[in-house]
C-alpha cells in the first residue's frame, strides 16, 4: 500500500472512530427508537449518506455533488431527528429550523457556484484516487455530525428532560440571526463584486469586506454559536459534548480549511501589492472592525 493510500485509510478509520465516540457520548439520556439512541442513528445516517453518494461520484470521478451532499445531509438528518423524537417543543422546532435554513442557504449557494465553474480545483488530485476521495467524504460526514451535534442532541432529548423556552433560546436565536445576516450579505457582496468585469483580477475590500477579510466565516461561526446557546440548557452529563459544535467550527475555519487556505491563495496572488498589503494591515482577519471603512477597491 502506498503512503498516500495508507494515510487515507488511517484518516477514514480515525474519522469513523471519532464519529462513533461522539454518537456514544451525545446519546446519553436521549430518546431511543427500537432501543437505539436517536442521536446515534443521526450520526450513522450522516456518514451513510456520504458513502452512498461517494460510490457513484468515485466511479464518475466527479466532485460536483460533494458540497450539495453535505448540505443535504444537514437537512435530511435534522428532519429525521425531528420525526424520530418523541415530541417536539418550541426549542426543538427552533433548532431544526436554524439548522435547515442555514444548510439550505449554504447548499444552494455552493451548488450554483460549482455548476457555474464546472469543477472544484480542490479535488483535481484527490478524485483520481478512490481512497483519498473516500477520505474527504468520510471527513464530510464527521463535519456534519459534529457541527450539528448540539442541535441534534437537544432535539433528541427525552420530553421529561426538556427545558421550557427561556432567555438562552432568545439570545441564541438573536446571535444566529446576526450570523446569518453577516454570512448572506458577505456572500452577496462578493458575488456582485466578481460579476463586475471591471473587478477582474482585483480583491474585494468594500462593504463587510472592508471590516473583515472573512466576514462570511465570522457569520458562520456566530450562527453555530447561536445554535449551541439555544441547545445548551437541556444538556446533561456527556451530552455536553454538543458544545464541540461551535468549537469545531471555529477551529476548522480559522486553523484548517477555511481562512488559512484562502489567505495563502490571496498572498500568492496579490502578495507584494502595496494596496493588498495595506488592506491586510488595516483589516482584521475575522472579527469585524468598527473603525473607519476604506471603500477603495483593487
Amino acid at each position: 500500500m502506498s503512503p498516500q493510500n495508507r494515510s487515507a485509510v488511517i484518516t477514514v478509520i480515525v474519522g469513523l472512530v471519532i464519529g462513533a465516540l461522539v454518537a456514544l457520548a451525545g446519546s446519553q439520556g436521549g430518546a431511543t427508537v427500537g432501543g437505539i439512541p436517536v442521536f446515534a442513528l443521526a450520526v450513522a445516517a450522516a456518514f451513510a449518506v456520504q458513502v452512498l453518494v461517494y460510490i457513484p461520484s468515485a466511479i464518475a470521478r466527479t466532485e460536483r455533488f460533494f458540497d450539495a451532499t453535505g448540505s443535504a445531509t444537514f437537512v435530511l438528518v435534522t428532519l429525521g431527528v425531528a420525526l424520530l423524537s418523541p415530541s417536539l417543543d418550541a426549542r426543538s422546532l427552533a433548532l431544526a429550523a436554524m439548522v435547515i435554513i442555514w444548510a439550505a442557504r449554504l447548499g444552494s449557494f455552493l451548488f450554483i457556484r460549482i455548476h457555474r465553474s464546472g469543477s472544484d480545483d480542490r479535488f483535481d488530485e484527490i478524485k483520481v484516487n478512490p481512497l483519498s476521495f473516500l477520505r474527504v467524504w468520510i471527513m464530510q460526514g464527521l463535519w456534519v455530525s459534529i457541527t450539528a451535534a448540539a442541535a441534534w442532541i437537544a432535539m433528541a432529548t427525552e420530553p421529561a428532560d426538556r427545558v421550557s423556552f427561556d432567555v438562552f433560546a432568545g439570545i441564541g436565536i438573536a446571535v444566529w440571526i446576526i450570523g446569518m445576516l453577516f454570512e448572506i450579505v458577505a456572500d452577496l457582496q462578493k458575488n456582485a463584486f466578481k460579476a463586475d468585469p471591471a473587478n477582474k483580477g482585483r480583491f474585494i475590500r468594500t462593504g463587510l469586506w472592508s471590516r473583515s477579510r472573512h466576514p462570511n466565516y465570522f457569520g458562520e461561526i456566530l450562527a453555530w454559536v447561536g445554535v449551541a446557546i439555544v441547545a445548551a440548557p437541556v444538556f446533561d452529563g456527556w451530552q455536553w459534548i454538543g458544545l464541540l459544535s461551535p468549537v469545531f467550527v471555529i477551529l476548522l475555519l480559522t486553523r484548517v480549511s477555511g481562512i488559512p487556505l484562502l489567505e495563502k491563495k490571496a498572498d500568492k496572488r496579490w502578495g507584494g501589492d502595496a494596496d493588498y498589503e495595506a488592506y491586510k494591515t488595516a483589516t482584521p482577519v475575522l472579527v469585524p472592525t468598527l473603525g473607519r471603512v476604506e471603500v477603495a477597491a483593487r
